[in-house]
């Protein structure tokens, strides 16, 4: 269980980093479960679903119909999928640490995120730089993802990066692409690009990240699918825009948790 004194170190951390890891958080036999429940629902094509071909990202099926074209890339909606998925979402753990980090009632967003993340190997796409926020409309740049490992994850297996303090900083428009992925030709974007770390992740740890944080994942180089559950939180005093996508869901209040810390 975590300390009230260890969330308040991590809490430091992210706040000077844009992102911290909490080792453990989630038992092997959760975990297990959690692997279960993600295996069933993916052979089974349970929808909604992402394709790696929709998005067509670097690395992707060129389409639905081309080799490799049913690669799922997300199982979407995760906290109405399974009751394990919403467990996850609102752990006591995970609703205290967020507690604390917005000193408020705490929701979770079943627009953004929300959903089990999968890395294929030879057909899981590269994802590029980008803060999370740019899809977002809420009234502050302020919200938390956490990425809960169902497996290890590493550089080689399409592991996340981030570059370490770049929710802090403040880019011009043109720093961006289209899309708003983080443009990798220009000089002054590549040596920021060049601080990025690769943390190694254990199954069962969870990594908060500010929305803010510029982060990217590779490509799958091994033999096995990677799982992670991502999910996003906010304040109750921040809350989405209407009639932005950001609106469109009933959002999920996280409850008291509970717990003794």
């Amino acid at each position: 269980m975590l300390s009230s004194n260890h969330i308040g170190q991590q809490i430091a951390t992210l706040r000077d980093t844009g992102y911290v890891i909490v080792r453990g958080l989630l038992s092997p036999p959760r975990v297990a479960r959690l692997r279960a429940v993600a295996a069933q629902q993916l052979a089974q094509r349970q929808g909604p679903l992402e394709y790696e071909a929709d998005l067509r990202y670097p690395g992707a099926p060129e389409s639905r119909n081309a080799r490799g074209g049913e690669t799922v890339r997300r199982l979407l909606d995760a906290y109405g999928r399974d009751p394990d998925f919403a467990a996850c979402a609102t752990d006591p753990q995970i609703s205290e640490w967020l507690r604390q980090y917005f000193d408020s009632t705490v929701w979770m967003s079943r627009a953004h995120h929300n959903c089990l993340m999968t890395k294929h190997p030879a057909y899981g796409s590269l994802t590029g730089w980008h803060r999370d926020f740019r899809y977002w409309a809420f009234e502050r740049d302020d919200l938390m993802s956490t990425w809960v490992a169902l497996g290890p994850e590493t550089a080689e297996n399409g592991g996340l990066w981030f570059v370490p303090g770049s929710h802090r900083m403040a880019f011009e428009a043109d720093r961006f692409e289209g899309a708003k992925f983080f443009r990798s030709d220009l000089p002054e974007n590549q040596s920021l690009i060049a601080t990025a770390v690769a943390p190694e992740l254990g199954a069962g740890d969870v990594v908060f990240f500010h929305c803010n944080t510029l982060h990217s994942a590779g490509k799958n180089t091994s033999a096995d699918v990677k799982l992670s559950l991502v999910f996003t939180y906010h304040g109750a005093d921040n809350a989405p825009v209407p009639g932005t996508r950001s609106a469109t869901k009933p959002e999920i209040v996280l409850p008291a948790t509970g717990v003794t810390v």
